[in-house]
């Protein structure tokens, strides 16, 4: 089939098709979603089990443990981190990476029916396990709301309504808060006097009970209606409850409760978490978007709707802005836009200046066209505009342009020679279609080792391999039908260069010379090239490494580490001192602070730490992003030198698993001798000055007391285990024994010990308790034979169902981890371990093999994909050959450039690193191609056939590596992206020079050629 002819006869159909194009790629582009980063599942969920009471230890072992077993059984467990701390089990399941979002709703029910049937085997004080399969949901918008003057009541109720009216607004897809505090009635009393008069928590809670309950008390007949009988004397206001008359046991009086204990309307102490915006008390609102939505859209609505609700806000009350992506979107969609017009207008100046006026402007032309209508295919893929997209969209660029350059040069001169333009078109069309077809196909595959990946990264970048999949394609389809056509229609010959060879300028003469030299001396400059790229594999070990780059964002994190058990009071204490001396600091704007445990998951890369009284959050807003490593070392001066008790670690966002980017993980089962690995790694990591913020996720251990029970004393007694943890529990941590109902709210009436009594902890051995046997409340000291202090483990961690500690540290600010890893790995990976325990590397160095593990496994079968497309295309194994040594070569350039511009090897130059091979094996098809035109059927003698490829093949190959090359120079100034730039950059420049040197030089040595004259 004749292309051209085809394409000439329905010029019409493809004009309109073209505009159509046009019309709906720019509708498409304003209707499309917009993100941030691209939208991944995060295949987690967390199962949290209270269980009052219980040590780290029993929480492990009676509750954790037979959770994970439960859990084991499913097929699509991935890995369980376990982490049993003092009254509470936290247990994250995580899914094979195989399965994707659609997949998790099933898994998480067949979780939820495992949990739910091992709930019976657990101890009878543990809770029914929580399932949080929303674990993963990312808040793009976080407000912090606070007023000085206003309590949590009244912050709440003020959340409460925006949340009623802010979920109404279209593209919202969930409201979640976070900071609460539990509103509770406190009743706090005194042992001695209850005691005295005989009244126990069980008379308190009998006349709270009789009081505070709903009875139907009938109806009567009234006419043609029924009236509801409705007495009152219910409680409805707290100051009701301290009226309640208790009858005592020994005086038989009838006693106030006011008169007995003190009733508090406060708050439940102590508090789980809290958060701090500027210092002041503060409650968060966390918006997402529902899922494939607008994100900008929806942010502009949901500024549009605060500004409409703004005259019934309270004055003084405050609605700060932590975290709004739509501001973070709408900037980097602008720049990545910015950098994409620059690009694009970089391209069609050098293809101007390059290929002259009308050539410049068709193949600008066809290139603006495909890249509109690259995002009618978005859009129908649901490929949101976001930061990979757009990315691959400025990747792409030079080879978007390749296709039709090849296409536009191979016309123009044989029109320069006097050939009719159609002709010179179906000519061209006819020899280059499939060739540039293969060559592209193969471009793409580079793309899909990644893009087709099951893994985080590779769900990550999957827009990248869509994108480039389709702008490619389109891109050769326009080249073999608009591209003629257009060169037809507007294309004149060079009327200068009708009497001159169309090679004779000093570019073509330069390079023919020294194409001819190594012709002739094939094997010296084989040699040459070979020496000179073992010289660059052996110095690649001087190129820094670095998993993903650091987000460009004007936001740092300052994790807190407090001595483990510290109470959350002492960290609340402490971490309202720190973040004001920060806020004194030059370029800090705003603080949030998150007590306790970390955020709402506010970015897919950012992970929330798990709660903990000890640890503290701060979120540190900077005025200048260019100065977040100078006020990140600031802070962590200032917090040595100032809280010494403070592991304060300040970050920049980076993708990652959250935790220290150095980790080292011992497995094993003796507590001890974990403990005592954990002090070796903890002393090696302590003294190397590249490492800071060094700590263990068990923490320290912290004391406990334990009063040794005489079985005897208690039998006699008649007293339980059960009733001594109750009686303990009451007096110095409190125990809720019922609820107070208040309009729609129930609020929680907690029983506890005066704060006196709370703060000795000597009044531990006075403690009553109500002996059956007795009939009496008897002091604790009776049935206590003695009293032991011991230290134990707060936190206990299990990685797959075996105990395990993890050691993490993150370099200094400016250092990269991997040149920390390298510096203290082979001290840690000497220490011996007994049979049965295991170390192993997690953090980035994980990360960073889980990324790349996948693309090694995928590499075999797309390299085979790509030979037997050359085997196909030339039908020669010794031409596949030639092509797939030209490859190694950009290793060169790759080196130079990361060194020269002192870049980092990462995940992104890797990827940069494989599209690179496609568009040298594109570049070779295209070389080699021509070699076998001038040989095989133009019959010239070999070494002039190779000659003149080159010559041929020059223009096509420089311009399609130059217009790549300078588009990608936009990107270099993206932080996510710079690496990448550099690589394909410098790779493409030094290697499409190697190539169009190489790849002659090569063919002559395997097909013998003889030297030229």
């Amino acid at each position: 089939m004749d292309i051209v002819k085809f394409s000439l006869k329905n010029r019409l159909i493809i004009y309109v098709v073209t505009i159509l194009s046009i019309a709906y790629g720019l509708i498409a582009y304003e209707k499309m979603g917009k993100l941030q980063d691209p939208e991944f599942t995060i295949k987690d969920a967390l199962i949290i089990t209270p269980y009052v009471g219980a040590s780290a230890k029993e929480v492990e072992l009676e509750v954790s443990d037979r959770i994970e077993e439960a859990l084991q059984k499913l097929p699509y467990l991935k890995e369980i981190d376990a982490k049993s701390i003092a009254g509470q089990s936290l247990i994250k399941v995580s899914i094979k990476n195989k399965y994707r979002s659609k997949e998790l709703p099933q898994i998480w029910d067949e979780m939820r029916k495992k949990v739910e049937a091992i709930h019976p085997y657990l101890p009878p004080r543990a809770s029914m396990p929580i399932i949080n399969d929303d674990f993963g949901d990312v808040y793009g918008v976080l407000f912090a709301i606070s007023g000085e003057e206003y309590s949590y009541d009244e912050l709440k109720d003020y959340v409460d309504f925006l949340k009623k009216e802010l979920i109404l607004v279209e593209g919202v897809g969930k409201i979640d808060t976070f900071g609460e505090q539990q509103r509770a009635i406190v009743i706090e009393f005194n042992q001695e006097q209850l005691s005295a008069l005989g009244i126990s928590k069980t008379h308190i809670l009998q006349a709270l009970y009789l009081k505070n309950i709903v009875s139907n008390y009938g109806k009567v007949e009234v006419g043609e209606a029924y009236i509801s009988i409705r007495p009152e004397g219910n409680i409805h206001k707290v100051e009701d409850l301290s009226n309640i008359i208790i009858r005592g046991v020994k005086s038989n009086s009838q006693i106030a409760l006011k008169d007995i204990a003190t009733v508090k309307d406060t708050y439940k102490e102590p508090s789980s978490s809290m958060v701090k915006y500027d210092g002041a008390s503060a409650i968060t609102l966390g918006i997402s978007t529902q899922k494939g939505g607008n994100v900008v859209a929806m942010g502009e609505r949901l500024d549009a709707k605060l500004k409409e609700l703004k005259l019934q806000k309270p004055l003084g009350l405050n609605i700060n802005t932590i975290v709004h992506q739509a501001n973070d979107v709408k900037s980097a969609i602008n720049t990545f836009m910015i950098n994409l017009i620059e690009a694009v207008s970089i391209v069609i100046v050098v293809l101007l200046l390059f290929m002259g006026l009308r050539s410049g402007l068709i193949i600008g032309g066809v290139l603006m066209i495909t890249i509109i209508g690259t995002f009618i295919f978005m859009s129908a893929f649901d490929v949101m505009i976001e930061r990979v997209s757009l990315g691959a969209l400025i990747i792409a660029l030079g080879m978007l342009v390749d296709n039709a350059i090849v296409v536009i040069d191979g016309i123009l001169v044989r029109i320069n020679r006097g050939e009719e333009h159609e002709a010179a078109a179906s000519k061209v069309v006819k020899q280059t279609a499939f060739p540039l077809l293969a060559a592209t196909i193969i471009a793409i595959l580079t793309f899909a080792i990644i893009g087709t990946s099951d893994d985080m990264t590779g769900e990550y970048t999957e827009s990248l391999f869509i994108v480039i999949l389709i702008s490619l394609s389109l891109s050769w389809v326009f080249a073999i039908t608009l591209t003629p056509l257009l060169a037809i229609h507007f294309l004149k010959p060079n009327k200068s260069a009708k009497n001159k060879k169309p090679y004779d300028s000093l570019f073509y003469k330069a390079y023919g010379a020294i194409l001819k030299w190594s012709i002739n001396y094939k094997y010296i400059v084989a040699l040459f090239a070979i020496a000179v790229l073992a010289f660059s594999v052996f110095n690649f070990k001087e190129v820094k490494q670095s998993f993903f780059p650091e987000l460009d964002r004007s936001q740092i994190m300052v994790d807190c580490y407090l001595p483990q058990g510290t109470s959350i009071a002492t960290t609340e204490k402490t971490v309202d001192a720190l973040s004001k001396e920060i806020q004194a600091l030059d370029g800090v704007a705003h603080i949030s602070s998150f007590i306790g445990q970390g955020s709402l998951r506010f970015l897919l890369i950012y992970a929330p730490e798990f709660p903990n009284t000890a640890y503290a959050q701060l979120l540190i807003d900077i005025k200048d992003v260019d100065k977040a490593d100078s006020i990140i070392k600031e802070v962590e001066k200032l917090a040595k030198q100032n809280y010494p008790n403070v592991n304060a670690i300040g970050k920049r966002f980076v993708m990652g698993t959250g935790g220290g980017k150095v980790q080292v993980k011992v497995l094993g089962n003796d507590v001890d001798k974990l403990r005592a690995y954990e002090a070796q790694i903890l002393e090696i990591l302590q003294n190397e000055p590249k490492a800071k913020g060094v700590r263990s996720d068990w923490g320290n251990r912290v004391k406990a007391i334990r009063p040794i029970i005489s079985d005897e004393k208690a039998n006699l007694n008649g007293i339980t285990r059960d009733a001594i943890a109750n009686a303990i529990l009451e007096t110095f941590g409190g125990r809720t024994i019922g609820l107070y109902r208040e309009g729609k709210h129930l609020i929680p009436i907690i029983f506890k010990g005066t704060e006196k009594e709370r703060e000795d902890v000597k009044n531990l051995e006075n403690i009553m308790i109500f002996s059956p046997m007795a009939q009496k409340r008897i002091p604790l000291r009776q049935i206590v034979s003695s009293y032991e202090t011991v230290f134990e483990d707060d936190i206990i961690h299990r990685f797959n169902r075996q105990r395990a500690i993890s050691i993490h540290a993150d370099p200094i600010t400016g250092e990269l981890a991997t040149v920390l890893l390298s510096e203290v790995k082979h001290k840690i990976e000497t220490i011996p371990l007994d049979k049965g325990y295991t170390l192993e590397w997690h953090g980035e160095e994980r990360l960073s093999a889980m990324a790349q593990k996948p693309i090694i496994e995928a590499l075999p079968l797309f390299i085979v994909m790509m030979v037997l497309i050359m085997i196909a295309l030339f039908n020669s194994i010794k031409k596949t050959i030639i092509i797939w040594l030209v490859v190694p070569f950009s290793i060169i350039g790759v080196v130079a450039g990361l060194l020269f511009m002192d870049k980092a090897f990462g995940f992104m130059s890797l990827l940069g690193l494989l599209s690179l091979s496609g568009m040298l094996i594109k570049n070779a098809i295209v070389l080699i191609d021509e070699i076998v035109l001038e040989n095989e059927v133009n019959e010239k003698p070999l070494n002039l056939a190779i000659y003149n490829s080159g010559i041929n093949r020059l223009r096509a190959v420089t311009m399609a590596a130059l217009t790549t090359a300078l588009g990608m120079i936009p990107l270099m100034g993206d932080p996510f992206f710079s690496s990448m730039a550099v690589v394909i950059v410098f790779g493409l420049v030094v290697a499409t020079l190697l190539t169009m040197i190489l790849v002659p030089v090569f063919y002559a040595i395997f097909y013998g050629s003889e030297k030229l004259k």
